[in-house]
């Protein structure tokens, strides 16, 4: 009989994630955190999961009517999923950015938080991504009247916490929000009247929302659309003229309430002003998709612990898996996607804390305007097929619902579809490089940071990164001389291509500056793949792509 596969101390065991907070951060800011860390990795293995498991088995219900024939809609979730509400809070998964006790290194901090509480979570990271999404908009946007809103949405204390959803899909779909046709009815000067459809609203049982709706008379398009912050309930709990129409039945997430609201005169709070609201709601996005990259690279990292340790437990064909070499190599590509996705994403929140605390460059800024989609997008990608992998690691009872396995494919998927999928995502790195000339700022970076490796051993492998970069340069000039359709259909290989170059940079430098033989040999590695298989994507490439669907 086979042993299930054991879980320790999330952070004590993720050896990756220490050396890179010794890499990055100040000894002394790494000295004060890390005790909190520690028990926060032993947490999310005992009390935190088991929570998470009990909100798995128990998913939310939607009670249209009271005994009494009245509707009421109420989404009743679990007692196990109000207690992660709880602990999010007291430990600090949004506060700690917001408190700001180490300046431009408190994103690095508090997203390293969620990438522990994530896998363990029953997906409450999505909740808390909208929440800190709403706060930072609140923060940039918001005025007096809407301080002590953002108050709550920042509060460790569960009793003054609250989370907030983000209304955006429609039936035209959730990435065409230009074409949103919910339209506001003003009735003060601030104040105004919801009536439309919102198809899918994620973490529905939340005190608030942010949404982007149509002033009566304000022009179509995106540029006509202005951003309002609503609050679901009345004093009593009931539902402020929202209706609740049906709970999404979904492939995963399944512990996350998802509802399709129909609004009918709901009231909401213009917030930043009239018009423009997609530009302005990009600071919220700017957030959500950084902890959407997080929380992949927080799952890619629970498959690889669950997997690895399962190959020290199973035995075939006479011995442990982990004693087959086939079985060793494929953990390996395992790992080395899980370091490599870790690394971009916390590149992106190391960028995001610079930002926020008022220490970004105009580099930087380009920098993260660019990585932000590339790093949600990859990421992404990368966590979905990891997640797979680890299915197959396991063979039959991977594939075995009760044992758990599945949950991290199915939780998987949703991470290349919500806050953009991998080709809407592509083309608005496409936006980035036309509008804040990203990929020169990018190129000169990347090449200043190679220049700076003194490393022997890896003077090859470096050698390929910039050969790879100067292949994108020399692309990107082409392309653009070629029109839109061919820059289009090229944008997903492109952004992939970044996003390795990118890695390899990353690989590299933390390769020399710890000298840790692991990172040496995953940098050696990753550089020594294919790092830009770019598209040409002219009309004859095209023409043959259409000619393959029929």
């Amino acid at each position: 009989m086979d042993e299930a596969p054991r879980l320790g101390n999330q952070y004590e065991n993720d050896a990756f994630l220490r050396s890179y907070l010794r890499w990055r951060l100040p000894k002394t800011m790494l000295d004060e955190i890390e005790p909190d860390l520690r028990s926060l990795g032993q947490r999310v293995v005992t009390d935190i999961l088991a929570l998470a498991e009990q909100a798995e088995a128990s998913p939310p219900r939607h009670v249209p009517y009271d005994a009494w024939g009245n509707r009421v809609d109420r989404i009743v979730t679990s007692d196990a999923w109000r207690e992660l509400d709880r602990i999010s809070a007291s430990e600090g998964i949004v506060a700690t950015a917001y408190e700001r006790a180490h300046g431009e290194f408190s994103r690095i901090h508090q997203l390293a938080r969620l990438y522990l509480f994530a896998p363990s979570s029953a997906l409450y990271s999505c909740p808390l991504a909208m929440t800190d999404g709403a706060a930072r908009f609140l923060e940039v946007h918001g005025d007096d009247s809407t301080r002590a809103i953002f108050e709550h949405l920042t509060s460790r204390d569960p009793e003054h916490f609250w989370t907030s959803g983000q209304w955006m899909t429609e039936r035209t779909g959730g990435s065409d929000v230009g074409s949103t046709t919910t339209i506001a009815l003003r009735e003060g000067a601030n104040e105004f009247r919801l009536t439309g459809l919102k198809w899918f609203t994620s973490a529905t049982t939340s005190q608030m929302a942010m949404t982007l709706a149509r002033i009566e008379g304000a022009p179509a398009g995106g540029s006509g659309l202005s951003v309002f912050l609503v609050e679901l309930r009345n004093t009593d709990g009931s539902l402020r003229d929202i209706r609740v129409e049906r709970l999404k039945d979904k492939l995963g997430t399944r512990a996350l309430p998802t509802a399709e609201l129909t609004l009918n005169g709901t009231p909401a709070r213009l917030v930043g002003g009239e018009g423009d609201g997609i530009r302005k709601i990009a600071t919220l996005f700017n957030i959500t998709r950084i902890y959407n990259a997080v929380a992949a690279v927080g799952g890619m990292r629970r498959a690889v612990a669950l997997a690895g340790d399962y190959a020290r437990r199973r035995r075939a064909f006479g011995k442990l898996l982990i004693e087959h070499p086939l079985h060793v190599e494929a953990l390996a590509e395992m790992e080395l996607e899980f370091r490599a996705g870790f690394l971009l994403a916390f590149r992106a929140v190391e960028l995001l804390g610079k930002e926020e605390a008022g220490a970004a460059s105009e580099t930087d800024l380009r920098l993260l305007r660019l990585l932000t989609p590339v790093a949600k997008l990859y990421t992404a990608k990368q966590a979905i097929a990891v997640a797979s992998e680890a299915i197959e690691a396991f063979g039959g009872v991977g594939y075995i619902e009760d044992s758990g396995i599945p949950r991290l494919l199915r939780d998987a998927q949703v991470l290349s579809i919500w806050e953009g999928t991998t080709n809407v995502l592509s083309l608005d790195t496409l936006r980035a490089l036309e509008h804040v000339d990203a990929l020169s700022t990018w190129i000169s970076d990347v090449r200043s940071r190679l220049t700076a490796l003194e490393s022997v051993l890896l003077r090859a492998s470096g050698k390929r990164v910039t050969e790879a970069v100067q292949r994108i340069e020399e692309y990107a000039t082409v392309t653009g001389r070629s029109g839109k359709d061919t820059q289009q259909t090229g944008a997903r290989a492109l952004s992939y291509s970044i996003a390795r170059c990118e890695i390899g940079v990353l690989l590299l430098e933390m390769a020399g500056a710890t000298g840790d033989k692991s990172t040496i040999v995953a940098a050696q590695r990753w550089c020594a793949r294919e790092l830009a298989p770019l598209i040409e994507g002219d009309a004859k490439h095209r023409e043959r792509s259409a000619l393959l669907l029929g």
